[in-house]
């Protein structure tokens, strides 16, 4: 008898996937890699920003990128490196959290909604119509209007009504599950509503929420950037990075071009990093797209002339 080999390396399911986004979609690796620079850069902002986020050097007040302060300096003498570093610590927790927030209201309310259906599910699809049919940005103007804006409150609100929002995809994923044989049974064997929920449900749906955690994640980025950038976001003198465009650097833009020009492309980029993430992350985990034929189908064209030059050539039968 052969002798079987003495261990087979396994690799983790998150090696496996960071291995097939490096060879499949290299360009989801690339906002990988941006992203998680953007991370690190939020979490030391203190040790890598060279000065305060508010210290003020007001003899080199709209100094343009030099030796000192590498990107230039603002109408107060602030360096522009600094307030971007520390800006990234906001939009990371505003993404993060808020994203949080919304995916948990969203799986809650659409798993209850599909799962219970009846009138209950009835009822609160329409007070989802409700809130749907009102722009998002509008909506959420007029609730911070209401209070005082500040970081947590912006928080979540875009949680809050981004997760009402969500809800519907929730749902339907739901109702796509809840008809499966498995859950029939475990119906009848007298599983818990709890039980099935959380064993049967959530497991089969968990790939899509992931898909839509990332793919929400720039959104609330931009979100909290137009809020700040209008105003009614995080307050002065944090630097996020919409407030950044706002206010001195619309002023003072012709003078020193660099205080618009710096927080519009760091917010650019920590966006489409994000998106070119979630794209590839769900071109990878979505069971419908992996190995299919089209636009993100992983079946090339020699596969597929391979297959057809395989395939058996009919006979032709001519008749007498």
């Amino acid at each position: 008898m052969a002798e079987k080999p003495a261990s087979i390396k396994k690799h983790s399911k998150f090696m496996e996937l960071a291995i097939r986004m490096w060879k499949e979609k290299p360009l989801g690796m690339v906002g990988t890699v941006i992203t998680f620079i953007f991370l690190v850069v939020a979490v030391f902002a203190p040790l890598l920003a060279p000065y305060g986020m508010n210290a003020i050097h007001a003899k080199h007040a709209l100094e343009g990128p030099s030796a000192q302060f590498w990107l230039g300096t603002d109408n107060l003498g602030r360096d522009l490196l600094s307030r971007i570093i520390y800006g990234a610590r906001i939009s990371v927790i505003v993404g993060l959290v808020a994203t949080l927030i919304s995916t948990f209201i969203s799986t809650f309310l659409g798993i209850l909604s599909a799962y219970i259906g009846g009138k209950f599910d009835l009822i609160l699809q329409r007070f989802v119509d409700a809130e749907m049919s009102i722009p998002n940005l509008l909506l959420l103007m007029v609730i911070i209007s209401l209070i005082k804006p500040g970081l947590w409150q912006v928080i979540f609100c875009l949680g809050i009504s981004n997760g009402i929002g969500n809800t519907r995809m929730v749902r339907s994923l739901v109702i796509g599950v809840k008809e499966n044989v498995y859950i029939n049974s475990a119906i009848a064997l007298g599983d818990s509503t709890p039980k099935v929920i959380f064993q049967h449900i959530l497991p089969n749906i968990m790939a899509p929420i992931i898909i839509l955690f990332s793919m929400n994640v720039p959104f609330m980025i931009l979100m909290e950037a137009s809020l700040s950038f209008l105003g009614l976001g995080v307050p002065p003198p944090e630097p996020s990075w919409g407030g950044m465009l706002s206010g001195g650097a619309r002023q003072y833009m012709f003078a020193d071009p660099w205080m618009a020009l710096w927080p519009g492309i760091a917010l650019s980029l920590i966006v489409y990093a994000v998106n070119m993430f979630g794209d590839a992350l769900r071109d990878l985990l979505d069971p419908r797209l992996r190995g299919g034929v089209g636009r993100y189908g992983n079946v090339s064209v020699k596969k597929k002339e391979h297959i057809k030059s395989n395939l058996p050539t009919p006979e032709i039968i001519e008749k007498d």
